[in-house]
């Protein structure tokens, strides 16, 4: 006679099918979630005996749900414009501490701390390669990441300094012009510098570069800090000096800054005069120099590879660290731990961790998060084939019912 245990084991896997099923769709909408997908495997046999050509006649009993894995599909990439939002494109999943526990997890939905840690929604830390003065090493130990409001960039001084201007060459002997240059030095202080020009011949002009007196701790009239002359040809090309204006000395500075070296390039990077004379009004063009005053962090993306680019208030971006990622040789093999985070174990392996777009590991996209990888129209069809299941076995479990009562009537 038929045992109960059979359909009611198909009742069992039925419903622990049903419970997955609904659990993907209640995770329709959470940011990195894997659906998974029961997979049915039938129990043991019972041998009856063997038929005439020896082939064995068996009964099964039943089935269970042999097993559950995540679908590591990659889930839609959703643009929201938030800075610490970050999705995975590709294999790999961010590395966490959560309270010395190491978790991994696909959800980039990440929050800034009160002490500026980069954190998940549970408080987790993410881990990655902290900056040193912008500089990155893979080769460290992982740490948690900061990326804090506080944060300086520090000033650099001015080495360099460029002017595109044009000397009139209608002007009449001892005619001048001056333009003024804005300077750093190593504590980020400003310096306004005067280029001074004067007409001293045909084509001819002599340079001065003076600095205000109360800036090097003197008084009276500005301090020069060099002078010379330069020559044009007849079509107001600079034909002197040949190169460009090397280790100008800026020297005891009030301030109490290091001293100061600058050059003044004459010539681009082709080599072409910046200077020129011509028959119009002396004017500058352009002005730059590579120095700047300290700043603090501005604002912040990540880009392709984890690292974390700081904006800072003074122009400059500096790196602040780096995402980590982990690639597993089995990742079905991870543990659920909730909280959008998965657990290592035997079955995944030891986590393989480095930088996105390393090593098998995917990509990163700032200012975005992952999607649910759940496939409505898909667990809907699942949901109604394990309804089905459902309604089957328990059909089954009325008619033995009736079977067992039918034979106990046989007595009457």
């Amino acid at each position: 006679m038929p045992s109960f245990s059979t359909s009611l084991s198909g009742l069992d896997s039925e419903s622990q099918a049903l419970s997955v099923i609904s659990n993907n769709l209640a995770n329709l909408n959470t940011v990195g979630y894997k659906a998974a997908s029961p997979e049915f495997q039938d129990l043991f046999y019972q041998q009856i005996g063997s038929g005439g050509d020896g082939n064995p006649i068996q009964v099964g009993v039943g089935a269970t749900v042999g097993s559950i894995p995540a679908m590591f599909t990659q889930g839609s990439i959703q643009s929201t414009g938030v800075p610490t939002d970050v999705a995975i494109q590709g294999n790999g999943l961010f590395v966490l501490d959560k309270n010395g526990l190491r978790t991994y997890s696909r959800a980039g939905d990440f929050t800034v701390g009160s002490n500026g840690e980069l954190l998940t929604s549970d408080g987790s830390a993410v881990l990655g390669y902290p900056a040193v003065n912008g500089t990155i090493s893979s080769s460290q130990t992982l740490a948690p990441l900061t990326i804090s409001s506080g944060q300086l960039s520090p000033p650099k001084a001015t080495a360099n300094v460029s002017i595109g201007l044009n000397l009139n060459a209608d002007a009449a002997v001892g005619g001048t012009f001056s333009t003024p240059v804005t300077v750093y030095d190593a504590l980020g202080g400003t310096h306004v510098l005067t280029f001074n020009f004067t007409k001293t011949a045909a084509n001819t002009w002599s340079y001065a570069i003076d600095i205000p007196a109360a800036d090097v701790g003197t008084t009276g009239s500005p301090v020069s800090l060099g002078s010379g002359t330069l020559t044009f040809n007849g079509s107001g090309q600079l034909t002197a000096p040949t190169g460009n204006v090397t280790g100008i000395p800026v020297t005891g500075l009030a301030n109490g800054a290091s001293n100061m070296t600058f050059n003044w390039d004459l010539y681009d990077s082709s080599n072409s005069p910046i200077i020129t004379q011509a028959s119009s009004a002396s004017a500058a063009s352009s002005t730059q120099q590579d120095g700047y005053s300290s700043g603090t962090l501005a604002s912040f993306n990540i880009q392709g590879d984890g690292t974390i680019q700081g904006i800072f208030s003074n122009g400059q971006t500096l790196a602040r660290g780096q995402l980590a990622l982990a690639a597993c040789a089995n990742q079905q093999g991870l543990v659920r731990n909730g909280a959008n985070e998965f657990l290592a174990s035997l079955s995944s392996g030891t986590a393989n961790i480095g930088t996105p777009n390393t090593g098998g590991r995917g990509g990163l996209s700032g200012g975005a998060l992952e999607q649910s990888n759940v496939d409505i129209a898909t667990e809907f069809a699942q949901l109604i084939l394990a309804e089905r299941g459902y309604q089957a076995n328990s059909r089954v479990v009325t008619t033995i019912d009736q079977v067992v009562q039918d034979a106990i009537s046989m007595k009457q």
